[in-house]
């Protein structure tokens, strides 16, 4: 993959990191003055699980891209980030199975970190993809890199 590509992926896990640390700080206030130390026990809960979810899809993607030495329609690919999902997809189910009946956790504070999260980084996706400057197609243009046109 070519390193504008990193630079993306590097930069959604930065900023949803960031993202992340903001919705724990605003979760526990919010949660703590609502319901008290299981609301913040609770919106800790939601913010890691969607941080350590969403970092994991650019993480796949990375790695997907890593193994597939950069190919968009590589085997390898496609089952490192399908197959992501589908963890992410069940440890997901298992942890909210978990926690559901808890007595030390407010699913609705949970619930709201996670989508709030969820959400958040959706928006950081779309905002880092769209500013980015990444090529659509990889040609050399003539009078590039000192490829001479024909005049």
């Amino acid at each position: 993959m070519n390193p504008s590509g990193n630079r993306i992926f590097t930069t959604i896990l930065r900023l949803g990191s960031l993202l992340a640390l903001g919705i724990a700080v605003v979760g526990c206030i919010v949660g703590g003055l609502t319901v008290g130390v299981t609301g913040v026990t609770s919106a800790l809960i939601g913010t890691a699980l969607a941080l350590v979810f969403t970092g994991m899809t650019a993480a796949s993607i990375l790695l997907g891209l890593r193994a597939s030495g950069g190919s968009l329609i590589s085997g390898a690919f496609f089952g490192i980030v399908l197959g992501g999902w589908l963890l992410k997809f069940i440890v997901f189910l298992v942890i909210v199975v978990l926690l559901k009946d808890q007595p030390w956790v407010n699913t609705l504070v949970m619930f709201l970190s996670i989508v709030v999260g969820v959400v958040g980084s959706l928006v950081v996706d779309v905002l880092v993809v769209t500013r980015s400057r990444q090529p659509y197609v990889d040609v050399a243009l003539p009078g590039a890199d000192g490829a001479k046109s024909d005049d």
